[in-house]
């Protein structure tokens, strides 16, 4: 039966966890078991993160809101965020490519609403924008990136997946930028994950220019005072997304071959096989092992298939399946799909790539029950990502009751955002025509990445295990918190300017969404990917 539920290219190693059935989320951080919490002193550096895209702050396309990450927001509530260093990257909307950013400037030019003979003059207008991007990336003052003289505390770059974690240093990097050729076809900043690197790498000299972001994470943990046995308080390990992510965002499933380790042929694929995945993730356990840290809370990779940026076409294939039988671009009705022209994956490669992270997570939980019952023990969480956004997930789950799981039940939304109008959802981001939403709210408009509510929300789990591990919070003057920690999600929602105020051209938008797509190949471009 299984053979009928995936495509016949299925690792046999899937195809045995599909019989199984899938995971169930584990949402006790530790595991069931007692791990010393104690620790001599207040560790100099109270929160460092390794990651990708999700801890670097990405949205709608770039980074650049890299102050509203969910490391930053963490800094903020600990009352640390004077001391906490982050990467910044002011102008031009951000890098690669700012969605927002050029949707906000058509909709002054072209107001809510482009009309059908406005659109060719908006999609000369946007590719003007473009060309000012890539420009002030390539050739302006955003083509030298600052050296700073210490390292970062959030040590995170979108696109990268655990091997580049492991491999990647500010050095490869510089070697990897070539001249820019100013194409007049391809408006997308060349080599852009590389220059964002750079701005997240040590490289103050040539030892730190040799560091990866596994090194710079040891060096902040042997960063300690006189009598402190850490000098990290808490790290947070969240890699492995983008070993599936291209799955939907490239729209077409490559599984990985016995090259997977090396840096210049790994790109060829979309999704890693569990046993390439475990063998990647065992390095990094021994990685960060290495790493002086009193807490580590390690973050399960999320369903790829939920993000809106693969949309599920009709209705699911059998009532109470979690599936739809194609998934496409979010601005392909279900009247214009065309399954013989445009991109898609089908129902079985979605169930592939659900079992397969599935896959991943046990390894990930695994690593940490190592930690918790081995001798000595030590003090590391799980925080389940997948099972939090599949209780987010609204046409998968939270719309259709009977495909939702004996385990499920609805995400308890904090106060100021449950009580936003329309609620918050998991949809693609639609706007009204009045000045709000119709639709979304938890991912930005690149349909992958959370907005600033959705970063939110992951900061606010984080910090309850924060809580659990005995991590103390602080106010401003320096006064301890009491019980319960909360995220300002007020303030959130008002940076959040997707949430609040959407841009109101999103619907005639998708029109240049599509176009874009088309010409320019912007989701495979400009959405994370390491090469």
């Amino acid at each position: 039966m299984t053979d009928q539920l995936v495509p016949k290219d299925t690792p046999a190693e899937v195809v045995e966890r599909v019989a199984a059935g899938p995971r169930v989320p584990v949402f006790d951080p530790a595991l069931g078991h007692d791990a010393p919490t104690g620790g001599r002193g207040t560790p100099k550096h109270r929160l460092v993160t390794l990651g990708d895209s999700l801890t670097h702050g990405f949205q709608s396309g770039a980074i650049y809101n890299t102050d509203l990450s969910y490391p930053a927001i963490i800094a903020r509530e600990l009352g640390w965020f004077d001391s906490y260093r982050y990467p910044r990257y002011g102008g031009a909307g951000g890098l690669p490519l700012n969605l927002e950013y050029i949707l906000r400037d058509l909709e002054h030019r072209y107001g809510a609403d482009i009309s059908p003979w406005e659109l060719p003059l908006a999609l000369f207008r946007a590719r003007q924008v473009m060309d000012e991007i890539e420009d002030y990336w390539e050739r302006g003052p955003g083509a030298t990136a600052p050296v700073i003289a210490g390292f970062n505390h959030c040590l995170a770059v979108y696109g990268w997946d655990i091997r580049d974690a492991l491999s990647r240093t500010a050095k490869s990097c510089e070697t990897s930028i070539a001249t820019p050729n100013d194409s007049l076809l391809d408006q997308i900043v060349e080599n852009n994950g590389a220059r964002a690197a750079l701005r997240v790498y040590p490289r103050w000299n040539e030892r730190t220019r040799t560091m990866t972001l596994l090194d710079a994470a040891a060096a902040l943990g042997e960063d300690r005072a006189a009598g402190e046995d850490h000098g990290i308080e808490t790290l947070v390990v969240f890699l492995g997304a983008n070993n599936a992510l291209r799955t939907v965002t490239d729209l077409s499933v490559r599984w990985s071959g016995d090259d997977y380790k090396d840096l210049r042929k790994k790109d060829k694929y979309t999704v890693w096989r569990p046993s390439h995945f475990i063998s990647e993730l065992a390095e990094l356990e021994q990685a960060v092992e290495r790493i002086a840290a009193r807490h580590v809370i390690w973050c399960t990779v999320p369903h790829v298939t939920i993000a809106p940026i693969s949309r599920g076409v009709g209705r699911k294939v059998a009532p109470g399946s979690r599936y739809f039988p194609y998934y496409t671009r979010p601005w392909i009705t279900d009247e214009q799909f065309d399954p013989c022209s445009d991109p898609h994956i089908t129902d079985q490669q979605a169930r592939a790539v659900d079992y397969a992270v599935d896959l991943y997570n046990d390894a990930i939980t695994a690593v940490v029950e190592r930690a918790r019952t081995g001798s000595p023990a030590r003090d590391w969480y799980l925080l389940d990502i997948a099972g939090l956004l599949d209780r987010l997930a609204s046409r998968r789950y939270i719309l259709d009751p009977n495909a939702r799981p004996a385990w499920w039940s609805p995400y308890p939304l904090p106060a100021p955002v449950k009580a936003l109008e329309p609620t918050v959802d998991s949809q693609f981001l639609r706007s009204d025509g009045r000045g709000g939403r119709r639709t979304g709210g938890l991912f930005s408009i690149d349909g992958v990445h959370p907005t600033t509510v959705g970063y939110g929300l992951i900061a606010q789990e984080l910090i309850n295990i924060m809580r659990t591990a005995g991590v103390e919070f602080r106010h401003g003057n320096g006064a301890l918190r009491s019980d319960p920690v909360t995220v300002d999600f007020t303030r959130l929602i008002q940076h959040d300017s997707l949430v609040r105020t959407p841009p109101q051209n999103l619907d005639s938008a998708l029109d240049i969404l599509d176009w874009a797509d088309q010409a320019l190949d912007w989701v495979k471009i400009a959405l994370p990917r390491s090469g």
